[in-house]
């Protein structure tokens, strides 16, 4: 519990306040427990759940509306601060306190009337903590696509409410059940900022309690694999060649060029053909998790080496 509640998240700023149309009038803010000139204003608490007998001491992002709202439907922001207990200076009258913290968050209103008004927010939120691995190792962040969805019924990827999530990282989020998919991304080659998503996917479907942090590993089954188009087996890859590699059923996975081009593959059987100076080769091949290996398809005959194939689609 300490430790989920000493995380700070750089999500904090995604949570939802209500509409504001304005830019805030900022109001002096004064250290806890310090008297404030004036009298009145507000002291802020948070709590990840009811039960919690301390509150949150980091993360936090607090926003002060005023509770009308004006001409546009918006209300107006007064104050906001990333302190976790701050106490805010505010003139007598009606205000609206949001409380964010990761991707949960609250709201409640609050009448200032000459004195500091204390109040303690519950927001009802869980931590997540999602570890990728490909055998028994962790999964660079970069190499890990995680997306969050909040499923409804026949539907697990109802509402998104968070793409590119961090494995390793611990994220808030109110109190309920989650969709989690994570898609292993492939950097061979890629340019610095480009990655291309594989063919391995994996899901997990889970509930996040509110006061809890909650740990979860994703276990994706994938190697990568070399492509080599070769007049004899062991021999040296040809240049200019073209490469596609395909489900058993037919369906397109990838499409590379280069003498010996790799990808990350799911673990799983496939095909691949090769294009070389007007002619089509192919083999069939299998990927094993973890057991990274070249795939050779070799040019001419033999009880290994099927002849030169032309598939519909491909010349």
């Amino acid at each position: 519990m300490k430790r989920f509640a000493a995380v700070l998240l750089a999500l904090a700023a995604l949570a939802a306040p209500p509409a504001l149309a304005e830019p805030p009038a900022r109001h002096p803010q004064k250290p806890q427990g310090e008297v404030l000139p004036s009298g009145g204003g507000v002291h802020l608490t948070a709590l990840l759940s009811q039960g919690d007998a301390q509150s949150l001491k980091a993360g936090l992002h607090w926003r002060v509306f005023d509770d009308n709202a004006g001409p546009n439907g918006a209300h107006h922001l007064v104050a906001e601060t990333e302190e976790a207990t701050p106490t805010i200076a505010l003139p007598d009258g009606a205000y609206v306190i949001h409380a964010a913290y990761g991707l949960a968050g609250a709201t409640r209103r609050v009448v200032v009337e000459g004195h500091v008004a204390h109040e303690r927010i519950v927001l009802n939120a869980g931590g997540l903590k999602l570890v990728d691995k490909l055998g028994d190792a962790v999964i660079p962040q970069q190499r890990v696509s995680i997306s969050i969805y909040v499923p409804e019924r026949n539907n697990s990827e109802a509402k998104l409410v968070l793409a590119n999530a961090r494995g390793g990282d611990v994220i808030s989020l109110p109190e309920g059940s989650y969709h989690i998919v994570s898609t292993l991304l492939d950097t061979s080659g890629a340019q610095p900022g480009e990655n291309n998503a594989t063919n391995s996917v994996v899901t997990a479907d889970l509930r996040v309690p509110a006061g809890k942090l909650i740990e979860a590993t994703l276990r994706h089954r994938a190697a990568t694999m070399t492509l080599k188009l070769v007049n004899n087996a062991g021999g040296e890859a040809l240049a200019n060649t073209s490469f596609s590699v395909l489900t058993p059923g037919g369906d397109v996975i990838r499409e590379l060029i280069g003498a010996f081009p790799s990808l990350v593959l799911a673990e799983g059987e496939y095909v691949a053909i090769a294009r070389h100076d007007g002619k089509t080769y192919q083999n069939s091949f299998k990927v094993n998790s973890t057991k990274d290996a070249d795939v050779e398809i070799v040019v001419g005959k033999g009880p290994d080496k099927p002849d030169a194939v032309e598939p519909e689609g491909l010349q």
